[in-house]
């Protein structure tokens, strides 16, 4: 009963939101990651480039993160996660949302699909952007099949009839992994994230738990040994751009190629740290001139 409030609250409080925002033709982006930092990881400094635009984005977690610590789990930790994506959203010009799932319980039922249908209504989204459904963990699995089984649903008037069906289908996207099978990760767009880099380490910062801690794959032993300590916070932010830097500049040097067909030649070739997003192939098919629209900063960096 308490969950079933929880989720009713988080929902309507989504809507009053929404509600507020003017329809002042701004683009409405909503981003779906398993856990409480899956969608920061995966978008922020894509997330930051659109907020600076006056565009609107929202990064939700389809669970609430209970289980997702070596040393706390169940409500104090799921409390700790939401106030830590929080911090990180404000620090990022977004919005931010955690679902009443339990970490690692995730599934694609029937419950499930059309609370990610009615999600994507309340925010009128344009675009979607979640995991591919192949992936390590079932919750990261899972919130990609929810995705792809929205990506029709949102469109069908009689279904979650309460909340008005969206009459143009979202552009659905994949955000990046390193998975092989069924097939591997394949971009169509690649976002130069330079000139935001820094403001999603600002973001990151805050989702201690898991960017100093470990989350559940930590230990006593590997924050005392590899991270620097809470009280030299120069050396932690220093850490965690080395940490960052590596993971978004291997993904520029992967997808140069890309790069350069989006930016040109110069620009290209100069990006050093890059965010990369496939399109999925159940929702609308963008062009290349509306991919360019979606992703307004190609003139950019």
């Amino acid at each position: 009963m308490i969950r079933s409030l929880l989720t009713l609250f988080a929902c309507l409080a989504t809507f009053t939101l929404h509600a507020e925002d003017p329809n002042d033709g701004k683009l409405r982006i909503i981003v779906f990651g398993a856990h409480p930092d899956d969608a920061e990881y995966k978008t922020a400094g894509t997330a930051v480039k659109w907020a600076r635009l006056g565009h609107h984005v929202k990064l939700v977690s389809v669970t609430n993160g209970d289980i997702g610590h070596w040393k706390e789990a169940g409500g104090p930790l799921a409390q700790r996660r939401a106030a830590e994506v929080a911090a990180c959203a404000k620090k990022l010009g977004v919005t931010s949302q955690v679902l009443d799932i339990h970490d690692g319980e995730l599934l694609p039922s029937l419950e499930n699909r059309k609370l990610i249908t009615r999600v994507i209504r309340e925010w009128k989204a344009d675009i979607v952007i979640a995991h591919r459904p192949w992936d390590y963990h079932p919750d990261h699995r899972y919130v990609g099949v929810l995705l792809q089984d929205a990506a029709f649903m949102v469109t069908v008037p009689f279904i979650v009839p309460d909340v008005p069906y969206l009459k143009k289908n979202p552009v659905f996207l994949y955000s990046s992994d390193g998975f092989q099978k069924p097939y591997p990760f394949t971009p169509d767009i690649a976002v130069s994230v330079d000139g935001s880099f820094d403001q999603k380490l600002d973001g990151l910062h805050e989702l201690t738990s898991q960017a100093y801690e470990g989350g559940a794959s930590g230990s006593a032993e590997y924050v005392a040994k590899d991270v620097p300590p809470a009280t030299d916070e120069v050396a932690r932010r220093a850490w965690l751009k080395r940490r960052w830097g590596a993971r978004q500049g291997s993904e520029a040097e992967k997808y140069r190629d890309l790069l350069v067909k989006l930016y040109g030649e110069e620009k290209g070739r100069a990006v050093k740290y890059a965010e990369t997003f496939e399109v999925c192939e159940y929702g609308r098919r963008p062009s290349a001139a509306e991919i360019k629209q979606l992703f307004p900063f190609y003139d950019q960096k």
